[in-house]
Protein backbone atom coordinates (compact mmCIF):
# COMPACT_ATOMS: atom_id res chain seq x y z
CA UNK A 1 0.00 0.00 0.00
CA UNK A 2 1.05 3.60 -0.57
CA UNK A 3 2.15 5.44 2.59
CA UNK A 4 1.78 9.22 2.76
CA UNK A 5 4.64 10.75 4.72
CA UNK A 6 6.51 13.91 5.63
CA UNK A 7 10.12 14.46 6.73
CA UNK A 8 10.76 16.71 9.75
CA UNK A 9 14.45 17.54 10.14
CA UNK A 10 16.18 20.88 10.78
CA UNK A 11 19.21 20.16 8.58
CA UNK A 12 18.55 20.38 4.84
CA UNK A 13 21.39 17.99 3.98
CA UNK A 14 19.92 15.35 6.29
CA UNK A 15 16.45 15.85 4.80
CA UNK A 16 17.83 15.42 1.30
CA UNK A 17 19.72 12.23 2.22
CA UNK A 18 16.65 10.69 3.85
CA UNK A 19 14.36 11.66 0.96
CA UNK A 20 16.85 10.19 -1.50
CA UNK A 21 17.00 6.91 0.42
CA UNK A 22 13.22 6.74 0.67
CA UNK A 23 12.78 7.44 -3.03
CA UNK A 24 15.33 4.80 -3.98
CA UNK A 25 14.60 2.00 -1.51
CA UNK A 26 11.02 2.59 -0.31
CA UNK A 27 8.91 3.11 -3.45
CA UNK A 28 5.64 2.68 -1.54
CA UNK A 29 6.31 5.90 0.43
CA UNK A 30 5.08 9.20 -1.00
CA UNK A 31 6.74 12.26 0.56
CA UNK A 32 4.09 15.00 0.74
CA UNK A 33 6.33 17.65 2.26
CA UNK A 34 9.22 18.52 4.55
CA UNK A 35 9.66 20.74 7.58
CA UNK A 36 12.65 22.24 9.39
CA UNK A 37 11.01 22.97 12.74
CA UNK A 38 7.99 22.27 14.96
CA UNK A 39 5.82 25.06 13.55
CA UNK A 40 6.34 24.03 9.92
CA UNK A 41 5.70 20.40 10.84
CA UNK A 42 2.44 21.26 12.62
CA UNK A 43 1.12 22.97 9.49
CA UNK A 44 1.95 19.96 7.33
CA UNK A 45 0.42 17.51 9.80
CA UNK A 46 -2.81 19.50 10.12
CA UNK A 47 -3.18 19.98 6.37
CA UNK A 48 -2.49 16.42 5.24
CA UNK A 49 -3.80 12.94 5.95
CA UNK A 50 -0.58 11.17 6.86
CA UNK A 51 0.35 7.56 7.43
CA UNK A 52 3.81 8.19 8.82
CA UNK A 53 6.16 10.98 9.90
CA UNK A 54 9.96 10.74 9.80
CA UNK A 55 10.87 12.90 12.75
CA UNK A 56 14.19 14.23 14.03
CA UNK A 57 14.26 14.45 17.83
CA UNK A 58 16.24 17.67 18.30
CA UNK A 59 15.10 20.79 16.44
CA UNK A 60 15.32 24.55 17.01
CA UNK A 61 12.68 25.97 19.37
CA UNK A 62 11.34 22.58 20.44
CA UNK A 63 11.85 18.87 19.95
CA UNK A 64 9.93 15.86 18.63
CA UNK A 65 8.12 15.29 21.92
CA UNK A 66 6.92 18.91 21.94
CA UNK A 67 5.59 18.46 18.42
CA UNK A 68 3.70 15.26 19.24
CA UNK A 69 2.21 16.86 22.36
CA UNK A 70 0.92 19.75 20.23
CA UNK A 71 -0.53 17.38 17.64
CA UNK A 72 -2.57 15.52 20.26
CA UNK A 73 -4.71 12.78 18.72
CA UNK A 74 -2.93 11.30 15.74
CA UNK A 75 -3.50 8.44 13.34
CA UNK A 76 -0.03 8.45 11.76
CA UNK A 77 2.93 6.33 12.86
CA UNK A 78 6.16 8.02 13.90
CA UNK A 79 9.67 6.99 12.91
CA UNK A 80 12.31 8.86 14.90
CA UNK A 81 15.53 9.67 13.07
CA UNK A 82 18.33 10.98 15.27
CA UNK A 83 22.03 10.83 16.06
CA UNK A 84 21.35 10.38 19.80
CA UNK A 85 20.47 6.91 21.05
CA UNK A 86 19.63 8.03 24.61
CA UNK A 87 16.11 8.89 23.44
CA UNK A 88 15.36 5.30 22.42
CA UNK A 89 13.47 4.13 25.51
CA UNK A 90 11.19 7.18 25.66
CA UNK A 91 10.60 7.02 21.92
CA UNK A 92 9.69 3.38 21.66
CA UNK A 93 7.64 3.26 24.85
CA UNK A 94 5.53 6.32 24.27
CA UNK A 95 5.82 7.89 20.85
CA UNK A 96 7.53 6.04 18.03
CA UNK A 97 6.81 2.95 15.98
CA UNK A 98 10.45 2.73 15.01
CA UNK A 99 13.76 4.39 15.86
CA UNK A 100 16.54 5.02 13.33
CA UNK A 101 20.02 6.19 14.23
CA UNK A 102 22.12 8.43 11.98
CA UNK A 103 23.88 7.66 9.77
CA UNK A 104 20.86 5.83 8.46
CA UNK A 105 21.16 2.11 7.81
CA UNK A 106 19.21 1.39 4.63
CA UNK A 107 18.11 -2.06 5.83
CA UNK A 108 16.75 -0.51 9.04
CA UNK A 109 14.94 2.15 7.03
CA UNK A 110 13.27 -0.55 4.93
CA UNK A 111 12.35 -2.44 8.12
CA UNK A 112 10.77 0.70 9.57
CA UNK A 113 8.68 1.30 6.45
CA UNK A 114 7.63 -2.36 6.30
CA UNK A 115 6.62 -2.24 9.97
CA UNK A 116 4.41 0.82 9.47
CA UNK A 117 2.99 -0.59 6.25
CA UNK A 118 1.91 -3.76 8.03
CA UNK A 119 0.23 -1.78 10.82
CA UNK A 120 -1.65 0.39 8.33
CA UNK A 121 -2.77 -2.59 6.29
CA UNK A 122 -4.15 -4.30 9.39
CA UNK A 123 -5.89 -1.13 10.57
CA UNK A 124 -7.51 -0.63 7.17
CA UNK A 125 -8.61 -4.26 7.03
CA UNK A 126 -10.16 -4.11 10.49
CA UNK A 127 -11.88 -0.76 10.01
CA UNK A 128 -15.68 -1.04 10.12
CA UNK A 129 -15.53 -4.71 11.07
CA UNK A 130 -16.55 -6.45 14.27
CA UNK A 131 -13.47 -7.26 16.33
CA UNK A 132 -13.32 -11.02 16.81
CA UNK A 133 -10.05 -12.42 18.09
CA UNK A 134 -8.66 -15.30 16.08
CA UNK A 135 -7.67 -16.92 19.34
CA UNK A 136 -10.36 -17.54 21.95
CA UNK A 137 -9.28 -17.38 25.56
CA UNK A 138 -8.71 -20.83 26.98
CA UNK A 139 -11.31 -21.70 29.62
CA UNK A 140 -9.31 -22.31 32.75
CA UNK A 141 -8.13 -21.12 36.11
CA UNK A 142 -5.00 -19.68 37.66
CA UNK A 143 -3.86 -19.20 41.21
CA UNK A 144 -2.55 -16.04 42.85
CA UNK A 145 -0.66 -16.12 46.14
CA UNK A 146 -2.21 -14.93 49.41
CA UNK A 147 -0.53 -14.40 52.75
CA UNK A 148 -2.02 -17.62 54.09
CA UNK A 149 -2.44 -19.64 50.88
CA UNK A 150 -3.70 -18.87 47.38
CA UNK A 151 -6.82 -17.76 45.55
CA UNK A 152 -8.20 -19.35 42.38
CA UNK A 153 -9.26 -17.00 39.55
CA UNK A 154 -11.21 -17.77 36.40
CA UNK A 155 -8.95 -16.63 33.55
CA UNK A 156 -11.91 -15.44 31.47
CA UNK A 157 -12.88 -13.03 34.30
CA UNK A 158 -9.57 -11.15 34.06
CA UNK A 159 -9.94 -7.98 31.95
CA UNK A 160 -6.39 -6.66 32.22
CA UNK A 161 -3.29 -6.59 34.37
CA UNK A 162 -1.36 -3.43 35.22
CA UNK A 163 2.25 -3.19 36.37
CA UNK A 164 2.81 -1.60 39.79
CA UNK A 165 6.58 -1.70 40.34
CA UNK A 166 7.32 -5.31 41.33
CA UNK A 167 3.63 -5.95 41.90
CA UNK A 168 0.75 -6.42 39.47
CA UNK A 169 -2.82 -5.21 39.78
CA UNK A 170 -5.28 -7.70 38.29
CA UNK A 171 -8.56 -6.14 37.20
CA UNK A 172 -11.58 -8.43 37.12
CA UNK A 173 -15.17 -7.69 36.13
CA UNK A 174 -16.11 -6.31 39.56
CA UNK A 175 -12.92 -6.10 41.64
CA UNK A 176 -9.14 -5.91 41.52
CA UNK A 177 -6.32 -7.81 43.18
CA UNK A 178 -2.78 -6.71 44.04
CA UNK A 179 -0.30 -9.55 43.58
CA UNK A 180 3.38 -9.71 44.49
CA UNK A 181 4.41 -10.85 41.00
CA UNK A 182 5.76 -8.81 38.09
CA UNK A 183 3.72 -8.15 34.95
CA UNK A 184 6.22 -10.27 33.02
CA UNK A 185 5.22 -13.24 35.19
CA UNK A 186 1.57 -12.85 34.13
CA UNK A 187 2.53 -12.22 30.51
CA UNK A 188 4.33 -15.56 30.45
CA UNK A 189 1.44 -17.29 32.22
CA UNK A 190 -1.42 -15.84 30.16
CA UNK A 191 -0.14 -15.30 26.61
CA UNK A 192 -1.40 -18.72 25.52
CA UNK A 193 -4.81 -17.84 26.98
CA UNK A 194 -5.45 -14.90 24.66
CA UNK A 195 -3.73 -12.09 26.56
CA UNK A 196 -1.58 -9.48 24.79
CA UNK A 197 1.02 -7.06 26.13
CA UNK A 198 -0.09 -3.74 24.65
CA UNK A 199 2.17 -1.45 26.65
CA UNK A 200 5.08 -1.76 29.07
CA UNK A 201 2.52 -1.39 31.89
CA UNK A 202 -0.50 -3.30 30.56
CA UNK A 203 -1.46 -6.86 29.66
CA UNK A 204 -5.02 -7.17 28.30
CA UNK A 205 -7.49 -9.96 27.68
CA UNK A 206 -7.96 -9.75 23.91
CA UNK A 207 -11.48 -11.17 24.25
CA UNK A 208 -12.42 -8.21 26.47
CA UNK A 209 -11.54 -5.65 23.77
CA UNK A 210 -14.64 -3.99 22.32
CA UNK A 211 -13.05 -1.18 20.32
CA UNK A 212 -9.75 -0.16 18.75
CA UNK A 213 -9.09 3.56 18.28
CA UNK A 214 -6.46 4.95 15.93
CA UNK A 215 -6.46 8.38 17.58
CA UNK A 216 -3.89 9.24 20.27
CA UNK A 217 -1.52 6.91 18.46
CA UNK A 218 -3.65 3.85 19.16
CA UNK A 219 -5.74 2.58 22.08
CA UNK A 220 -8.15 -0.20 22.99
CA UNK A 221 -11.42 -0.01 24.90
CA UNK A 222 -12.37 -2.93 27.13
CA UNK A 223 -15.80 -4.27 28.04
CA UNK A 224 -15.84 -2.26 31.28
CA UNK A 225 -15.18 1.00 29.38
CA UNK A 226 -11.51 1.23 30.35
CA UNK A 227 -9.37 2.78 27.59
CA UNK A 228 -5.72 1.67 27.45
CA UNK A 229 -3.05 3.18 25.24
CA UNK A 230 -1.26 0.83 22.86
CA UNK A 231 2.50 1.25 22.63
CA UNK A 232 3.58 1.75 18.99
CA UNK A 233 6.06 -1.08 19.39
CA UNK A 234 3.23 -3.44 20.46
CA UNK A 235 0.61 -2.34 17.93
CA UNK A 236 1.42 -4.82 15.17
CA UNK A 237 1.33 -7.78 17.58
CA UNK A 238 -2.02 -6.69 18.99
CA UNK A 239 -3.61 -6.21 15.56
CA UNK A 240 -2.43 -9.66 14.51
CA UNK A 241 -4.92 -11.18 16.97
CA UNK A 242 -7.79 -9.89 14.83
CA UNK A 243 -6.70 -10.57 11.29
Amino acid sequence: MKLRAIVVEDEKASRDILKNYIGKYCPNVEILGEAANVDEALILIRNNELDMVFLDVEMPYGNAFDLLDKVGDRTFETVFVTAYDHYAIDALNAHASYYLLKPIDIDKLIEAVDYVSEIKQKENTLENTVLKPKQTAVAGKMTIPLQNGFEVLQIEDILYCQADDNYTQIFLQDKKKLVSKTLKYFEDALTESGFARVHKSYLVNVNAITEYRKGKGGSVVLSNGKEIMVSPAKKKDLLSYFG
